[in-house]
């Protein structure tokens, strides 16, 4: 056979780089049936996604990668502007070219799905908006003109300066705001100060980040410093805690139940934590999207938990992620954990067509 000419290159190793992908999945396949064990020894030299950490311990990104992720690089992997879910403001997935995109010559999705995807089409201009880094996007005139403070966001989390109009300063909320869930609440001027954006929002006298800012930012380790804390006392009021720095892998805590509750309820809470993730990729925490996001996806599509912020998650959450690979590995798990598939909208129908027949063929 001629996969058995390339094993003969096994003992000085370099053949075996050049084995084409298409029979180390049959070798693999194979492999399966007889010895699990060595499968996962064949996939570890194949340089597979599911690599443990040289330290020990898990991976980056919280925990060890699906045994069958995809080549999320592949040609398989271009779709037309034409297909029937394809939103020509998400950039998750790479087109063909010359396909001739317009609104008006793209198939009208079913009635079942209609609703949910235009929902989707309004979230994605956001998301690609921030993803892309705002690039349309001038600074509003209520920020033009002299200032007192020319880094307020900067400033703030060096501990210089209060917040406004609330004149509270950062110590104070790690330090006295843990646990005061009904302050964190009921009070909305405070989530501007905490996690700041280049875009403005409801607190007219909290100020975009600018592009000095985040320079600054990113090269000062105390207000980095800081801003994890804010992190770990918003995920608190979540009943989520950080279980790992490193990867920014989370769980539920202890009091997860209490909180969930109040979740749920107050759905604004959602509009919260896209900002969390947003604030995440401009401030040097990129990394720590995709865990949060993940936690979200298995606590809402597999333990059936917090129903009225699923949407949010699928529409906004995931699109969050700055790292496309990422994005498309959570989506994939979206999918195959959507218990409608019929009405699932989040990516385009080429893709969920060639998840379900990968899905079905592993089960026969």
């Amino acid at each position: 056979m001629s996969w058995f000419i390339y094993c003969r290159c096994w003992p000085d190793f370099e053949g075996f780089w050049h084995i084409p992908r298409s029979i180390l999945r049959w070798i693999c396949q194979k492999l399966r049936e007889r010895c699990s064990l060595l499968v996962k020894v064949f996939r570890f030299l194949m340089g597979r996604r599911g690599r443990v950490d040289p330290e020990g311990g898990e991976p980056p990104g919280g925990r060890l990668r699906d045994e069958e992720d995809d080549d999320f690089d592949s040609e398989e992997y271009r779709v037309k502007s034409t297909d029937e879910l394809f939103c020509g403001y998400d950039s998750t997935w790479e087109t063909e070219e010359d396909s001739g995109y317009t609104f008006n010559n793209r198939r009208r999705p079913a009635a079942s799905r209609y609703i949910k995807f235009s929902r989707f089409e309004n979230a994605a201009k956001d998301m690609q908006n921030y993803r892309h880094n705002y690039p349309s996007q001038t600074r509003p005139d209520r920020w033009i003109g002299p200032v007192n403070d020319d880094m307020p966001n900067l400033n703030f989390y060096l501990g210089k300066t209060a917040s406004k109009p609330d004149g509270v300063y950062i110590h104070i909320f790690h330090n006295e705001w843990h646990g005061r869930y009904e302050e964190l609440e009921y009070v909305h001027t405070y989530i501007q100060w905490l996690f700041p954006l280049k875009e403005p929002g409801m607190n007219s006298e909290a100020s975009p980040l600018t592009k000095e800012e985040v320079e600054g930012f990113l090269q000062n380790s105390t207000a980095k410093g800081n801003l994890l804390k804010s992190y770990q006392l918003m995920l608190d009021f979540y009943g989520i805690e950080l279980c790992d720095e490193r990867t920014g892998k989370v769980q539920r805590a202890r009091n997860w139940r209490d909180r969930f509750n109040n979740l749920n309820s107050h759905t604004h809470n959602s509009l919260r934590i896209t900002r969390i993730l947003k604030c995440q990729g401009t401030l040097g925490y990129s990394h720590y999207q995709a865990p949060l996001v993940q936690f979200f996806l298995e606590e809402t599509l597999v333990k059936g938990e917090l129903p009225n912020v699923k949407d949010s998650v699928l529409n906004y959450f995931v699109f969050a992620v700055l790292d496309k690979k990422e994005r498309r590995r959570l989506i994939k798990f979206a999918y195959l954990n959507y218990d409608h598939k019929d009405e699932f909208v989040w990516c385009p129908k080429k893709i969920q067509m060639m998840w379900s027949k990968a899905a079905s063929s592993r089960t026969e």
